[in-house]
C-alpha cells in the first residue's frame, strides 16, 4: 500500500498547453467547424473581461461541448493525445521523470485537474498515473448537457486531495503537488511538499517566503548537453538522484529514484 501521494495539476504543469483549448481546437477542425473554435475562445474571452472567475470561466468554457456525444468525445480525445504526441512537446519532460519517478518509487500517482475525462484518461494511461480527479460536466442520455455544477478548480482540488489522502490513510506531510498556477495554491499548502511549476508571480513569491521548491517556466528550446529551462541541478550528486523522493518529511523511505542526466535539472527559489 502506497504511504505517500503525488498530486499533479496537468495544463500548464504537466503539459505545456491547455488540454480544453487544444482538443475543442481539433475537434473543431476534425469535424470542418475550425471557426466554432474561435468563436468559443471569444466568448471565453468575454467573460473573462467581465470579471469571471478562474471557476466561472472553466464552467462557461464547457458550453462548447453541449449536446456532443460522449463517446464520440472520448474516442476524439484518444485521438486527439495520438496527434498531440507525434507532434512533439506536449510534456513538460522534467514534470514527467518527476511524476514517473513517484511511480517507480511506489508513490500513489493523483491527476488534479479542471479539465474533463476525453482529454485526461489518455494522459493517464501514457504517464502511468494511479487515479484521475477532474471536471465532470453533466450527462443526459450519453451526451454532454453544456453545463458544469463544481468544475476541479481551485479549493475544490485541495478538498480532493484531502479526500484521497485520508482514504488512503496518508499523512498530509507525505503529500507532494505541483502546480503552476495561483488557483492551485490551496492544493499545494495542502501538501507537505509542495513544488511550483512556472513563473505564476503569485505562486512564485509564496515559494520564497516559505522555501518551496520551484520549476522554471518550461523553455523548448536547449543548448547541448542542457535540459530546457533549468537553472541549478535538482540532484545533489552526480547519480542523479532526486532529494525528496527518497524520503519524505515523516520519514517514510523509498528507494532513491534515477533521473535522466538530460532531465535532471531544475530550478530552486
Amino acid at each position: 500500500m502506497s504511504k505517500r501521494v503525488a498530486f499533479f495539476d496537468v495544463d500548464g504543469t504537466l503539459l505545456t498547453v491547455t488540454s480544453l483549448f487544444r482538443f475543442l481546437a481539433y475537434d473543431c477542425a476534425v469535424r470542418g467547424q475550425p471557426e466554432s473554435y474561435g468563436d468559443a475562445m471569444a466568448e471565453l474571452a468575454q467573460v473573462k473581461a467581465a470579471g469571471a472567475s478562474r471557476v466561472e470561466a472553466n464552467r462557461a468554457f464547457f458550453g462548447a461541448f453541449a449536446g456532443r456525444s460522449v463517446a464520440d468525445l472520448v474516442t476524439g480525445g484518444r485521438r486527439w493525445f495520438e496527434l498531440e504526441r507525434a507532434l512533439g512537446g506536449l510534456f513538460d519532460p522534467r514534470v514527467l521523470t518527476m511524476l514517473r519517478a513517484h511511480s517507480a518509487g511506489g508513490d500513489l500517482v493523483v491527476l488534479l485537474s479542471g479539465s474533463f475525462a476525453p482529454c485526461l484518461t489518455p494522459i493517464a494511461r501514457f504517464t502511468g498515473a494511479d487515479v484521475v480527479v477532474c471536471t465532470e460536466p453533466e450527462v443526459d442520455d450519453g451526451r454532454y448537457t453544456g453545463r458544469v455544477a463544481d468544475p476541479m478548480v481551485g479549493a475544490r482540488k485541495a478538498g480532493a486531495a484531502a479526500a484521497i489522502a485520508a482514504g488512503h490513510g496518508i499523512d498530509p506531510a507525505d503529500c507532494f503537488s505541483y502546480g503552476d498556477d495561483a488557483s492551485d495554491l490551496a492544493v499545494l499548502e495542502f501538501a507537505g511538499c509542495p513544488v511550483v511549476v512556472g513563473d505564476d508571480p503569485v505562486l512564485a513569491e509564496r515559494a520564497r517566503q516559505l522555501g518551496w521548491r520551484r520549476i522554471p517556466a518550461f523553455t523548448p528550446a536547449a543548448g547541448p548537453g542542457q535540459s530546457p529551462g533549468c537553472h541549478s541541478p535538482l540532484s545533489g550528486g552526480p547519480g542523479g538522484e532526486a532529494p525528496g523522493l527518497g524520503q519524505s518529511p515523516s520519514g517514510h523511505s523509498r528507494p532513491p529514484v534515477r533521473i535522466p542526466p538530460t532531465l535532471q535539472e531544475v530550478g530552486h527559489p
